[in-house]
């Protein structure tokens, strides 16, 4: 066991609280800007907020194979740090980020490629692509900046640094905050860019953020340093990230490939539709922060556990975590149920938006405890190296339960199908990922460890 290996020392409830909450105030300020985003772009007018519906699921099945990349990265410096060997986890945590690079690069040129096919299968009219062409091409060109952001932020939480990543997540946040604004709408005599405004106040501050980031793991025990890559060790740490990164990545992406899904469904409802639908979601991405960020504090706590064989700990944090997931589940549901009228009219004085707005949330927010708990069983799973698992149970919630559901009540039950189905395979998704995690977490196999 390392020195770096903090989080197999300690009450574990206390280690989910100090990893947690800093992850909560990082993640918040992530999503707020994905809200601020939503609210300058509704002041230009229903067409562009239509046009982010869109584009928010396909932004977020993109940032989901990074977030796969980060929890591959963790996965494996976190198992190493647990078994005492921090020589494999500096080299495996460098060899992370730049693989993070190179995937960031590939997937950006595979969107410019893409784009256009892609948004017309998912129902985007004439009108609408334009817009949404505005948006896409500078969000590719920076998306190799979110990748590498997201291999060091893998890197710091791995060690048990949640409050460096944290910084991270604001400093971005805080950019956008000035810059959206500014860019999106116009101020100061300046005119903005529109919707393409959004997109370049994100590649600024992912810019900005990552300087930042490169400062803070200067000062952990694993920098940035590429001479620790030895060259031996790096097909092997390729392979062990791979088989982390890999499932993880398309588990994640699943969730948000589903919302496309759903949306291109919401679609064929008309633009008011997909108006209040996608403004729904982006409250739904801020009220589970803390589910999010519970999520991505509970790997590096059962990682380090799982690679210095304290077992127990592992479950002990899992069953915690669990807990947590469904009481806040159902609290924020009561919430943005009672509050959906006064939250559909930040975004909208549309009445039929606000009606989509208020049913989406009547329905779906009582899904939200089974959804942390789909997440948070997901984080456990890939932490221990078990992410096939992680992912076969989140394209089981997709798609034999949410699609399904959705395609067979549509015809009768219009928007409200929709609705439901993100219910049904939350709640369904939620029940089995936890008898999933709770069986493989009772078994003790030292083929688990990194």
């Amino acid at each position: 066991m390392s020195d770096g290996a903090k989080l197999t020392r300690g009450d574990i409830r206390g280690h989910l609280v100090t990893q947690t909450t800093p992850m909560i105030i990082g993640v918040a300020a992530m999503m707020s800007v994905g809200l601020i985003d939503a609210y300058f772009i509704g002041q230009l007018g229903s067409a562009e907020l239509a046009a982010i519906a869109l584009i928010f699921p396909i932004s977020i099945a993109l940032s989901s194979l990074g977030i796969g990349v980060m929890v591959g990265i963790n996965s494996v410096v976190s198992r190493s740090l647990g078994a005492g060997d921090n020589e494999n986890a500096a080299s495996r945590g460098n060899i992370g980020i730049a693989f993070a690079l190179m995937v960031g690069i590939v997937m950006a040129a595979i969107l410019l490629a893409l784009l256009d096919p892609l948004f017309t299968l998912m129902q985007a009219d004439d009108k609408l692509m334009p817009i949404i062409r505005a948006y896409m091409i500078p969000f590719a060109m920076g998306f190799p900046l979110i990748m590498v952001m997201m291999g060091i932020n893998g890197v710091m939480r791995g060690q048990g640094e949640a409050r460096k990543t944290s910084y991270v997540s604001i400093c971005y946040a805080v950019a956008n905050w000035i810059l959206d604004p500014i860019l999106i709408t116009g101020a100061l005599g300046f005119e903005g860019f529109g919707i393409a405004g959004a997109a370049y106040a994100t590649n600024i501050g992912w810019a900005i953020a990552l300087v930042l980031a490169l400062f803070l793991l200067k000062g952990t025990a694993l920098p940035f340093n590429p001479s620790a890559i030895k060259r031996d060790q790096i097909a092997p740490a390729i392979k062990a990230l791979s088989s982390v990164a890999g499932p993880a990545g398309f588990s994640n992406a699943i969730n948000p490939i589903g919302l496309s899904v759903l949306t291109a469904l919401v679609a064929t409802q008309g633009q008011d539709a997909v108006a209040g639908f996608g403004a729904a979601g982006r409250i739904q991405s801020f009220a589970i922060v803390p589910l999010l960020a519970l999520s991505g504090a509970i790997g590096s706590i059962v990682g380090q556990n799982w690679g210095a064989n304290q077992f127990d700990r592992a479950r002990q944090a899992m069953r915690w975590a669990a807990g947590f997931s469904v009481v806040y589940g159902l609290f924020v549901a009561v919430v943005l149920v009672a509050a959906s009228g006064w939250f559909a009219q930040l975004f909208s004085d549309n009445p039929a938006v606000i009606d989509e707005f208020s049913r989406y949330l009547a329905i779906a927010a009582w899904g939200y405890a089974g959804f942390g708990l789909l997440i948070v069983s997901n984080g456990a799973l890939n932490s221990v190296g078990k992410a096939g698992w992680a992912l076969a149970q989140s394209c089981f919630r997709v798609f034999l339960v949410m699609m399904p559901v959705a395609w067979l009540l549509r015809p009768t039950w219009g928007s409200d199908a929709i609705y439901s189905a993100e219910l049904a395979a939350n709640v369904v998704g939620g029940a089995v990922a936890l008898v999933l995690v709770l069986r493989i977490l009772g078994q003790r196999h030292s083929s688990d460890k990194a």
